[in-house]
């Protein structure tokens, strides 16, 4: 019995400190991000992105949620190297993240960064990472819809591994003890969750998220959670008939980045369950309570979970590679 309770007790340490040791290598890789990285050996490549993006917004403002969305999907799998952005490989048995369910055919924005990434290039060949340029391309989205600016680090490097079955991205219908788990699985903490939440304040999402909501719940009724006239015009917007189609995630102002969702998920005017459970937890729903009312407090929020958001396991130094297109390795 001792020998036993020695053996476990072993195990345990030896446990604790291989998660020492990954939290340590972790935020060493971390501290290598640092702003204005390319200052010196590129010094226009945040404008160009900042120029390429706003000129694709301003022709379409959905681009923004497009490319906000690559950003979170890509860092929420093997950390923020670009992963999300390398297509399949003609022959290979092994699928990337573009064909998991949660992207494939939804994935918005990867023409914007290919051609950002084609100018850079064009300018400072080999130096720019397309991890980065997904970061400031997701930064300078935010300021153009949602009139708010955050500063980034940056000097990631891209992955070179691009996997379908690593994709392990939150669900539409998954409840807020779920959700906790996930994000904090990932190194976020619960007011991430709820901070970043707040960019389904602009996008659209398919109809089928909504369908068991609107018209299947318990067999064949409404989820009573739904505000009826809320419903209503969903309904409008998704028939029972059409499921292929999509909707706005808030009608009030669906092209604009703002606290607007808060006041949304409160008065029960959201289509993802995912959203709508963020008021099951008195600590999440004590923040959605606050940013709805604090539009300066949720931005602060926003920008602090979007920057550790891109932190996540990144690749720095010698690791990785410097893509010269995004979609495939060199």
């Amino acid at each position: 019995m001792m020998k036993m309770y020695w053996v476990v007790t072993w195990f345990m340490k030896l446990c604790m400190l291989c998660m020492l040791l990954m939290t340590l290598d972790t935020t060493e890789a971390q501290k290598q991000l640092k702003l204005g990285f390319y200052k010196t050996t590129c010094p226009a490549a945040e404008k160009i992105v900042r120029d390429t993006v706003n000129k694709a917004v301003t022709a379409n403002p959905g681009m923004a949620a497009g490319i906000i969305r690559l950003y979170f999907h890509d860092c929420f799998v093997r950390g923020c190297d670009a992963s999300l952005l390398l297509k399949t490989v003609a022959g290979s048995e092994i699928e990337s993240e573009q064909d998991a369910g949660a992207n494939a055919g939804t994935l918005r924005g990867l023409e914007i960064i290919d051609q950002a990434k084609a100018k850079i290039e064009a300018a400072c060949p080999n130096t720019v990472s397309c991890a980065d340029i997904l970061a400031f391309a997701a930064r300078d989205s935010t300021t153009i819809v949602g009139g708010f600016y955050y500063a980034i680090p940056s000097g990631r490097r891209d992955g070179r591994v691009s996997n379908i079955d690593e994709v392990d991205l939150p669900s539409p219908d998954s409840d807020v003890d779920t959700l906790k788990k996930e994000f904090v699985a990932k190194g976020l903490s619960v007011g991430d969750m709820v901070a970043l939440s707040g960019a389904h304040s602009i996008g659209r999402a398919g109809c089928n998220f909504a369908t068991q909501r609107l018209y299947f719940f318990n067999g064949s009724h409404t989820d009573p959670s739904l505000d009826p006239k809320y419903a209503a015009a969903l309904k409008k917007k998704c028939p029972k008939s059409r499921i292929s189609g999509t909707a706005d995630l808030d009608l009030v102002t669906p092209n604009r980045l703002d606290n607007q969702y808060y006041s949304n998920v409160k008065q029960h005017k959201v289509m993802l369950s995912s959203d709508q459970t963020l008021v099951d937890s008195k600590f999440t729903a004590a923040l959605v309570s606050k940013y709805s009312s604090n539009l300066a407090a949720w931005r602060n929020d926003f920008s602090a979970a979007m920057i550790r958001l891109g932190s996540l396991e990144v690749l720095t130094g010698t690791k990785g590679e410097i893509r010269k297109k995004c979609g495939v390795r060199n």
